[in-house]
């Protein structure tokens, strides 16, 4: 067997899923060997069972523990301008409700993105993905949503493949037209919706910028109605669709989710038994977003037993955005998940892992460590795999590859 690399002298978490009574948590190999060629792993597994082989370059790890590659399913990394200062004024009693009218929240956002250059979005967001690669990410999650308008939407979305192009990570994108009605058009939201779904959205998926179709079904976003018109296009252009399900209210959005087969519905805090048994059923992933989640103070978490009873695969993202999740940082998403949603440490990895692969639509490519998959790992520098989300800040990460090359 010829091979490009062998990782050697390491113990690899290999985030198979448990085969039988005694499959081993994590899919944990102790003293493993991986083989890489062309980019792809050609074999894993112990390294005394290591088969014949000649490698151009060998890796010795001494001991460290390998995983898949974090994959960060969720985020709005891309976006104009900075609202520490209302985070700032929240703390000293101003709400919600008087920053928004004040200019601030999403609109805020939006005028920011807008008026920035895509240079210029580029350089912030390679800012913040700087904090995700540094704890593991390979994978990134990009969606629109603070454009709001033909032309800046296509901006960021032209900004998210750009940084998959240069910036060290592989890139899916969602198209988030339907996230705020803008400004302009508050007084004929139907003409927005209109715009969004027959005018933005075809002409992202013509430039092909677009890998995947998002909306935010609330009460103060969007009504299940116009997501359901969003998705027939969505489904007419052949594209996937997810969900921002339930967040601050049951307002359906699981059921709708699982309606039209999403890949996802995310937040789901408030989704009912119902909800969660028809995502089950269809195969949709729930993904938890523990950052948004503290930064709201929120007090009813997403309901973690119904998700196991019903078989629901759970994902784990940073929701990284610049108002209701600022977090940079993939594993201090999996500590949250453990302490607020009592996540197992080896559900929240499968939650980046595996089933953050699948809720991209990537399972057959990424999110476990196997021959054919792409040679996406991350290297640690720890003795247990808890410790992924046991330290908050401490780094831990020793070394990424990407398709078998590493940083």
């Amino acid at each position: 067997m010829k091979a490009d690399r062998l990782i050697t002298d390491c113990h690899v978490a290999t985030m198979m899923p448990p085969s039988g009574v005694a499959g081993a948590a994590y899919g944990a190999i102790e003293d493993a060997a991986i083989l890489i060629a062309d980019g792809r792993i050609v074999w894993v597994g112990a390294r005394a069972d290591l088969p014949a082989h000649e490698a151009a370059r060998i890796d010795r790890l001494e001991g460290r523990w390998v995983t898949p590659g974090l994959i960060d399913c969720h985020t709005h990394l891309v976006f104009g301008g900075d609202r520490s200062g209302e985070f700032e004024q929240r703390l000293n009693g101003a709400t919600y409700e008087e920053i928004a009218r004040a200019g601030g929240g999403i609109v805020s956002s939006m005028t920011a993105t807008r008026a920035a250059s895509e240079d210029d979005l580029y350089a912030s967001a390679f800012s913040r993905l700087e904090g995700l690669k540094a704890t593991g990410v390979t994978t990134v999650e990009i969606k629109s949503g603070y454009g709001l308008d033909h032309d800046a939407e296509l901006k960021m979305l032209r900004v998210a493949r750009r940084i998959g192009r240069e910036a060290g990570v592989r890139v899916r994108t969602s198209y988030l037209g339907l996230h705020a009605v803008p400004p302009e058009h508050r007084a004929e939201r139907s003409a927005y919706v209109d715009l969004a779904i027959d005018e933005i959205l075809p002409a992202a998926h013509a430039e092909g910028l677009v890998d995947a179709v998002d909306a935010y079904c609330e009460p103060i976003a969007f009504s299940d109605a116009e997501v359901a018109r969003l998705f027939e296009k969505a489904r007419a252009l052949g594209l996937p669709v997810k969900l921002h399900a339930d967040q601050l209210s049951d307002g359906g959005g699981a059921a709708l989710a699982a309606r039209y087969g999403a890949l996802s519905a995310d937040h789901i805090e408030h989704s009912s038994e119902a909800g969660v048994r028809a995502m089950g059923e269809a195969g949709v992933v729930a993904v938890l977003l523990p950052g948004a989640y503290l930064m709201l103070r929120e007090t009813t978490p997403p309901p973690i037993e119904a998700l196991r009873r019903h078989g629901v695969a759970m994902a784990v993202a940073t929701d990284c955005n610049p108002g209701t999740s600022p977090v940079a940082s993939m594993t201090a998403a999996l500590t949250l998940a453990c302490v607020q949603f009592r996540l197992t440490p080896e559900e929240a990895l499968a939650g980046a892992t595996r089933h953050a692969a699948q809720a991209l639509g990537l399972a057959d490519e990424i999110g476990t460590l196997a021959a054919g998959k792409a040679a996406d790992l991350a290297v640690w520098e720890i003795t247990r795999l808890a410790e992924l989300c046991y330290w908050l800040g401490k780094p831990i990460l020793h070394a990424r590859y990407i398709e078998g090359a590493s940083d």
